[in-house]
């Protein structure tokens, strides 16, 4: 007999804005223990040091978790210029200075060659697995022969806000996935000829979530298991608006809930399906209700994951 899962069977996003000095891990934890959810699992780490945007899927919403991280993120970030640290941030200890500091129009003039696609080497205490490792567990045995690989990242928008001091300047940014912040930091100053680190991050977007749909820890607490919490939830497809969607009958929807694929190559399928091409994934809907996640390849419709709402 299969054992009965605690918790509630709640569906849906909440969004979290995340204070400073906690971890992404502890947040899951402390909000599934608030609701009394099931299964809980978020859009993205945030570093302890970080605070802004941290979405957390419930249920069926877990399913559509990579199409939020998928999406274009922004950031509010500082950095301050001449030292440079172990972690690119506040957390490490300092590993090189730098007298020079630069002025706004240098700033203004480096912003520009690092939009759209660029080369990026993530930091060494990240999250990303080397030789099947995580690269933050190398870095804090020691170990110092293992090399992070660059890799090509988009940036949309890289704009300095304001310079606070000569020591220290904020700036904004629009990138896509796999873009690390801190890398950014110490990128730009060494194209300005002096070191930095980063002092503040913020996170203000997250794919379709931005600090409009946030709600506070604190104020989370103070609702605490009620309704009105459960009121806050966006529906399981609010991750899911950049990507296309395709009406079923309940005869097509039937079919494709039992992992049975669709023919789609009549003249009025073709039709309905607009403008998907050989490979696209889209939300399958049977009245207005999220169905599954399909994908539509050599004329067939075919279940990727299917939303139990």
């Amino acid at each position: 007999m299969a054992r009965r899962k605690k918790g509630l069977p709640i569906h849906g996003w909440l969004v979290i804005d995340k204070p400073l000095g906690v971890t992404s891990t502890q947040i899951v934890g402390k909000v599934r223990r608030l609701l009394n959810a099931q299964k809980v699992g978020h859009g993205g780490t945030l570093d302890p040091l970080a605070t802004g945007l941290l979405p957390l899927a419930f249920g069926e919403a877990t399913k559509t978790v990579s199409y939020a991280m998928d999406g274009r993120k922004s950031y509010r970030f500082a950095v301050k210029w001449g030292e440079a640290t172990s972690t690119e941030d506040l957390e490490g200890d300092v590993i090189e200075t730098s007298t020079h500091r630069p002025k706004k129009n240098d700033i203004l003039q480096s912003l520009e060659s690092f939009k759209g696609e660029i080369n990026q080497v993530p930091p060494r205490y990240s999250a990303i697995k080397v030789d099947g490792k995580r690269a933050y567990d190398l870095a804090r045995s020691g170990d110092e022969d293992f090399e992070m690989k660059s890799r090509i990242v988009r940036i949309d928008r890289f704009d300095l806000i304001e310079m606070r001091n000569k020591d220290e300047a904020v700036f904004e940014v629009d990138c896509g996935k796999g873009t690390y912040v801190r890398s950014l930091g110490r990128d730009i100053a060494k194209a300005l000829g002096t070191c930095a680190h980063v002092t503040e991050l913020r996170r203000t977007r997250v794919g379709p979530f931005t600090l409009e749909h946030a709600i506070s820890l604190e104020s989370l607490e103070e609702i605490g298991h009620s309704p009105a919490a459960e009121e806050l939830l966006l529906p399981v497809e609010t991750a899911l608006d950049d990507i296309s969607a395709l009406a079923l009958s309940e005869t097509e929807a039937t079919r494709l809930r039992h992992g049975q694929p669709l023919s789609m190559i009549a003249r009025h399928d073709l039709e309905r399906i607009g403008d998907l091409v050989n490979g696209d994934v889209f939300l399958a809907t049977e009245n207005d209700k999220p169905l599954a996640l399909a994908r539509f390849e050599k004329g067939e419709v075919r279940s990727v994951r299917v939303l139990n709402l």
